[in-house]
């Protein structure tokens, strides 16, 4: 029997992500870009990491603010996504991140966790923390995300 491709339409968000995550080195995506690694991946809980570089650095040389809050609405978002039925999607709507501490570029790695605080009908919740491989603090968020079919 031919391997086939599975019907990723009649998948759940988790298992989507689950099927589609071995494969996100493959293609072009803002994950491979900055460096992101998957870790966790549970209904309602997202995991990812990433390992600083000199790529990552602001005009100051510690890493850009963007990354951690690239970082954020990744594991926010999936997050969400891990708790939808098969069809539907979502856009963030909004996020807020709070910097606690500066990171350097070289070789910190740096664990994003997202997790679902509320999941309604048209519109969810959810909260994301950044900690180094020292286990501080680095960066916090929440966000609003839109679902849609």
């Amino acid at each position: 029997m031919a391997n086939q491709t599975p019907d990723l339409s009649a998948m759940s968000g988790l298992e989507l992500l689950r099927a589609m995550m071995p494969m996100l080195n493959d293609v072009p995506n803002i994950g491979r870009t900055i460096g992101m690694e998957v870790g966790t991946l549970e209904d309602g809980k997202v995991e990812f990491h990433l390992t600083t570089k000199p790529d990552h650095a602001n005009p100051l040389g510690s890493v850009h603010g963007g990354v951690c809050a690239t970082l954020l609405d990744s594991v926010m978002g999936c997050a969400v996504h891990t708790t939808l039925d098969p069809g539907v999607g979502y856009s963030t709507l909004e996020l807020k991140v709070n910097y606690i501490r500066t990171v350097p570029t070289d070789g910190v790695r740096l664990t994003g966790t997202g997790t679902v605080i509320h999941r309604g009908r048209s519109t969810a919740t959810a909260e994301g923390t950044v900690h180094d491989d020292q286990g501080r603090l680095v960066a916090h968020a929440t966000t609003t995300c839109l679902i849609h079919s």
